[in-house]
Formats: structure tokens, C-alpha cells, sequence
């Protein structure tokens, strides 16, 4: 089984910064794509960040120029580093990975953390 843990969420005024940390343990042969999602009270989750095992990054409209995703491979592990943040930002952030567990077996399924609180409020 593969487990994802989300951490680095809190409380943050308007206009600074967190960084989100996922951690992905358990049974991994190979991780690909990598993402973070969001989910605000009464409203669909939705896609916040992707980024490729090779590193190739896709940002929703909303957080272009104020996201930035990265993973380290090595430490199986992806960050979301949030800058200029809005109170719309609120939500709770969930870490996505799709996970290749076996090196004997080519199934890949996905996985899910069970997300981290994050508040924008003054």
C-alpha cells in the first residue's frame, strides 16, 4: 500500500507565503505525475498544480505566477510553495499521486492524502 501525507498547512494572513510538503511512503516502484488539489466549503475539489516525474509543471489560471510545485524524487516527496496568497486560496489541499507500486507489475493506480487545512485570513 502507498500512503500520502500532506503537512504545512495553518493559518496565514493576505498576501503571504506557506509551503505545502507531501510525503509518499510504502510500497513504490516508480511515481509519476504528482499534484495538488484543492476543496473550499460547498464547492467541488479541484486541480491546483500538476508536475511530471521529469518535472514538467501545469498551473490552474487562478494561481499561475503565485504557485510553484517541485518534487524531489529521490525523497519521494512534492512541495507546493504558495506566495501572495488571496483568501480565496482558503480550502483544504490534498496531495495526488499516480503510483507504480511493483517493478514486477506495470499497474499504476492513484492515491490520495487526506489533505491539509489552509486559511487565509487577516
Amino acid at each position: 500500500q502507498v500512503q500520502l501525507v500532506e503537512s504545512g498547512g495553518g493559518l496565514v494572513q493576505p498576501g503571504g507565503s506557506l509551503r505545502l510538503s507531501c510525503a509518499a511512503s510504502g510500497s513504490i516502484f516508480i511515481i509519476y505525475a504528482m499534484g495538488w488539489y484543492r476543496q473550499a466549503p460547498g464547492k467541488q475539489r479541484e486541480l491546483v498544480a500538476t508536475i511530471t516525474n521529469s518535472g514538467s509543471t501545469d498551473y490552474a489560471d487562478s494561481v499561475k505566477g503565485r504557485f510553484t510545485i517541485s518534487r524531489d524524487n529521490a525523497k519521494n516527496k512534492m512541495y507546493l510553495r504558495m506566495n501572495s496568497m488571496k483568501p480565496e486560496d482558503t480550502a483544504v489541499y490534498y496531495c495526488h499521486g499516480t503510483v507504480r507500486p511493483s517493478a514486477l507489475l506495470p499497474t499504476r493506480r492513484d492515491f490520495w492524502g487526506r489533505g491539509t487545512q489552509v486559511t487565509v485570513s487577516s
